[in-house]
């Protein structure tokens, strides 16, 4: 009989190192989101324009993720997190030079470039945190899901936070000091991940090939695609659609309303992140992953999207019937809001579970990077849709299509089998 590895505490050092930075990474991320969202409506950009301030970001978090397997694979899972730190550094610097005397066009598009860098960054880190799990996660008892979730959990509670950041920093500090005083505190926090990064992560082989990215598993092919419609149906509405629709609701234009808006609008959102992530960390209890065979949270999937769908379905009547803001319908859509993301919370945490259920340790980085690249088509075709449909049909369209998506992300769903999960998993 074998002795087991050794490694277990230092596979739990490096988790909790990953974790920790890639903690700090969303936080910049989520504040810049904002930052940036709201800091270019006031200057009176449309919602098709603040829709293409993000799509580039979309576009390299494909093109990264799809790569990014590759290279972890090849180089190993600390140099694509150093990189993604690093990157992230260098696109605030960059974004702090932002000139207000600018044309908008140029402005558009250095944003949209400095924006892609950004993306880069995200999923580098991304990739190369949630491959770590799957290395380091202990076998049996549900603990790869326990470990996933609370990975996932915590990040986006941690972005939710990013979010509140981001408003307050731009209410007080403006634009472009919250920007370097983030990409300091971020530079320091890579030092320090880099020089206290314990032993536990491969370090990549050099007989990977590019070719590997693309899976032959049909579960991960079909998963990929749900996760494009249940991404792409968050983001119809949260990118630009709800946002600018509290900002016409809560802000009477003045410096002082504004500033009001800033705060009530970073603190919806914040909250709807850190909701969705405290349900997220919390999903292998909600689900009784311990004790459940494997193959029922397989079909868990299409169900709890099933449920999803219901929300924004009952939404989108509601802003119908009322296309003028009006008191109810806030109310109606902080709460329905927050029951999708509850529900939007148990749906990502299956999928980022199985994604590395269906994966095998030798190619967990291959099949992680094209499932995010499928994540990132998602975000790029919510982003591109939120600010379209606002703009062609005000929220009732905005809220319509994240039914349709749900729906479709539903029915892909139903095609995932219980055949290929991974011993341990």
């Amino acid at each position: 009989m074998t002795a087991p590895a050794p490694a277990r505490p230092e596979g739990l050092s490096a988790y909790v190192a990953v974790t920790a930075a890639y903690w700090a990474f969303m936080l910049t991320d989520g504040a810049l989101r904002m930052l940036v969202l709201l800091h270019f409506h006031t200057l009176g950009f449309s919602a098709v324009q603040l829709a293409y301030l993000f799509v580039l970001y979309e576009i390299a978090g494909m093109v990264t993720n799809l790569s990014a397997g590759w290279i972890a694979a090849r180089f190993g899972l600390t140099a694509t997190l150093y990189a993604g730190l690093g990157l992230q550094v260098g696109a605030l610097l960059a974004l702090s030079q932002l000139d207000p005397g600018w044309a908008v066009g140029v402005s558009v598009a250095f944003v949209m470039g400095v924006q892609g860098v950004s993306g880069v960054a995200k999923d580098l880190a991304k990739m190369s945190s949630k491959s770590a799990v799957k290395l380091l996660a202990p076998s049996g008892q549900g603990g790869l899901f326990r470990w996933v979730a609370v990975l996932t959990g915590s990040k986006n509670a941690v972005k939710g936070v990013g979010f509140l950041l981001g408003a307050a920093l731009l209410a007080t500090l403006g634009f472009v000091w919250a920007v370097l005083a983030m990409a300091v505190v971020l530079a320091v926090i890579l030092v320090a991940v880099v020089l206290a990064m314990p032993p536990g992560l491969p370090r990549g082989r050099k007989g990977a090939k590019f070719s590997e990215v693309f899976s032959k598993s049909a579960n991960v092919n079909w998963l990929s695609a749900a996760r494009v419609f249940l991404f792409g149906a968050r983001d119809v509405w949260f990118v630009v659609g709800i946002p600018v629709y509290f900002y016409a609701v809560l802000s009477d234009g003045s410096e002082a309303g504004n500033r009001a808006a800033f705060f009530l609008i970073g603190t919806f959102m914040a909250g709807w992140i850190i909701l969705y992530g405290a349900v997220q960390a919390s999903a292998p209890g909600i689900l009784r992953a311990a004790s459940r065979p494997e193959a029922d949270l397989i079909h868990a999937a299409r169900s709890w999207a099933a449920a999803l769908f219901v929300v924004p379905a009952v939404l989108t009547v509601a802003a119908w019937v009322s296309p003028e803001p009006q008191a109810w319908l806030t109310v109606t859509l902080v709460a329905g809001l927050l029951v999708f993301g509850a529900l939007f919370a148990i749906n990502s945490s299956l999928h980022s579970y199985l994604i590395l259920a269906f994966t095998r340790s030798e190619r967990v980085t291959m099949d992680v990077g094209f499932y995010y690249m499928a994540n990132a088509g998602g975000r790029l075709a919510g982003t591109v849709l939120s600010g379209l449909t606002y703009q062609l049909g005000g929220l009732p369209l905005v809220l319509g299509t994240a039914a349709g998506m749900v729906a479709l992300a539903a029915v892909i769903s139903g095609r995932l089998r219980a055949t290929s999960l991974q011993p341990g998993a």
